[in-house]
């Protein structure tokens, strides 16, 4: 039965506003999980499980599956069609709504039972997704950020996405930044519109995050490395110290200086420095200087 038929079948629609696209190629599913080397030692949080065709993939290779799926109809048939499948659960719900380790949780208290109460779990965890394009930056962020971390990340997502988030001076952006501070970051493959129901507008690629440990990386010093990185990008155009002058509220001489302490040329542009470069002038710029803890989206 294809796709469309599926859908008919129960009355669904694919919903624009969910940036639903539902992919059924076997040999793609399979390279995707394989791509984020999951085993039956693995316990998968799966983003927008859509019609269930990765997720019952992922459950022939994963010891747990836990699957959040924002949209209230396709949960309900997922809950039908994996009710007889235990080792995985399926949730309805917006991954941004709670830490991915929220999510366990609940998966974790819905298989001790009825009437539980609800435990925090810090359980190792890989996340496999599909992700909706249009919010493919804020859940990215939204789980790089978290605590616990994933150790790996396999995401489907738009292609030029995916060539941004591996994107290297003098060609850097603020997705890469973002993306290349918390993990190693490949391509897997990329993927034709034929190969979706229905097909997007533009190809598709698979890239997979290796998530790195930072111990003492506190959420003070995340905050700080991006206010500093979105306020050189702020500007792409400008050289560093007049963009960054304007972005942080300092005066342009006070930049300069913090950057030829740091060795970076005050006359260069953010998307020629390497991350390397932007730690090292974190430890020079207003170190002392107030911040928003709040991230806001790349």
């Amino acid at each position: 039965m294809s796709i469309k038929e599926t859908l008919d079948e129960r009355g669904l629609k694919p919903q624009k506003r969910f940036g639903q696209h539902f992919l059924t190629d076997p040999r793609i599913l399979a390279s995707i999980v394989a791509a984020g080397d999951v085993t039956a030692a693995d316990t998968v949080l799966e983003i927008g499980p859509g019609l269930g065709h990765l997720t019952r993939v992922l459950a022939q290779h994963a010891g747990r599956v836990v699957a959040v799926e924002v949209d209230r109809e396709l949960t309900d048939k997922l809950q039908t069609d994996f009710a007889d499948v235990p080792q995985v659960d399926i949730i309805h719900g917006d991954i941004l709504d709670a830490a991915p380790s929220t999510w366990l949780t609940l998966h974790a208290n819905h298989n001790a039972g009825a009437g539980s109460n609800p435990a925090p779990v810090s359980i190792p965890f890989k996340v496999v997704a599909n992700l909706p394009y249009y919010i493919t930056s804020a859940i990215l962020r939204h789980i790089l950020e978290a605590t616990p971390k994933p150790s790996i990340i396999v995401v489907m997502v738009q292609r030029q996405v995916a060539q941004r988030m591996i994107a290297q001076p003098p060609d850097m952006n603020l997705l890469a930044v973002s993306v290349q501070f918390f993990a190693r970051v490949r391509i897997v493959r990329t993927i034709a519109p034929g190969a979706f129901y229905p097909p997007p507008k533009v190809e598709s690629a698979v890239v997979r995050l290796d998530v790195f440990e930072r111990p003492g990386a506190d959420r003070a010093d995340v905050a700080r490395l991006f206010e500093i990185v979105r306020a050189g990008f702020g500007e792409k155009r400008k050289q560093l110290r007049n963009s960054l002058a304007h972005g942080l509220a300092l005066p342009p001489a006070h930049v300069a200086a913090s950057l030829t302490r740091a060795r970076i040329d005050p006359a260069r542009r953010a998307e020629t420095l390497t991350l390397a470069e932007w730690q090292t002038l974190v430890r020079e710029l207003a170190a002392d200087r107030p911040i928003e803890e709040k991230l806001d989206s790349v």
